[in-house]
C-alpha cells in the first residue's frame, strides 16, 4: 500500500472514531415530534442508541479492513458502498444520542481497532469468505436491531424510525454480499461472532 493510501485510511479511522459523522440522507424520523419519556425510558433509549452507534463504528472498521485486503475491485467497491451507508447510520445514531442528552461509548477506539483487525483477517482469507463474513455480520445486526425495536418505548417514534431504516439497509447489505458470491460461514464461526457481539453490546450499553 502506498504512503498516500495509508494516510487516507488513517484519516478515515480518525474521522470515524473522533469526528462528527455526516449524512447525505435525511435522518429518519426527523419530522416526528419528540416523545415524552421518563428518566428510566430515556436512559434505556440512550443505552440502546449508544450500542447501535458503537456497532456502526465497528462496521466502518470492519469494511475498511476487508477492503484493504480484498483482491477483487468489485468486492472493494461493494464494501465501500456499504461503508458509506454505515457512515449515515453513525450520523443518525450520534444525533439521536445528543438529542437525548447522552454520550457515545468511551470504548469506541478499542472496538474500532479490534474490528479493523478482524476485517483485515477476513479479507485475507479470500473474497468469498470476505463477503461471507460481511453477510453474516449484517444478518446478526438485523437480528440485533429487531431486538431493539422490541425494547424501545413504543412512544419513541423518532428512535424507532432510525432503527427501522438501519435494519432495512443492513438487509440490503447482506443481499448484496450474497449476490457478489458470499460463502456461508461455518456454524462455529457464527457462534463466536454472536457472543463477541453480545460482549460488545453489553459493555457499550453502560460505557
Amino acid at each position: 500500500m502506498s504512503p498516500d493510501s495509508l494516510i487516507i485510511e488513517f484519516d478515515r479511522a480518525l474521522r470515524t472514531v473522533f469526528a462528527t459523522a455526516r449524512t447525505s440522507r435525511p435522518t429518519p424520523g426527523a419530522d416526528i415530534p419528540e416523545a415524552v419519556l421518563d428518566d428510566a425510558e430515556r436512559r434505556q433509549v440512550i443505552g440502546l442508541m449508544r450500542v447501535n452507534h458503537c456497532g456502526e463504528v465497528c462496521a466502518q472498521a470492519l469494511y475498511q479492513g476487508q477492503a484493504l485486503t480484498s483482491r477483487d475491485p468489485a468486492v472493494r467497491d461493494a464494501l465501500r458502498t456499504a461503508a458509506e451507508e454505515e457512515t449515515e447510520h453513525l450520523a443518525w445514531t450520534e444525533s439521536r444520542i445528543a438529542e437525548l442528552g447522552g454520550r457515545k461509548s468511551l470504548l469506541n477506539p478499542l472496538w474500532y481497532f479490534g474490528s479493523l483487525s478482524m476485517g483485515v483477517f477476513a479479507g485475507a482469507l479470500g473474497d468469498k469468505w470476505n463477503l461471507g463474513f460481511l453477510a453474516e455480520t449484517e444478518r446478526q445486526v438485523e437480528a440485533h436491531l429487531d431486538g431493539h425495536l422490541s425494547s424501545l418505548p413504543v412512544s419513541d417514534a423518532k428512535s424507532r424510525a432510525i432503527v427501522d431504516q438501519m435494519r432495512l439497509d443492513e438487509i440490503g447489505h447482506a443481499e448484496m454480499a450474497f449476490a457478489q458470491g458470499a460463502a456461508e460461514l461455518p456454524r462455529p464461526v457464527k457462534v463466536v461472532m454472536k457472543y463477541a457481539a453480545k460482549i460488545m453490546a453489553s459493555a457499550a450499553y453502560r460505557l
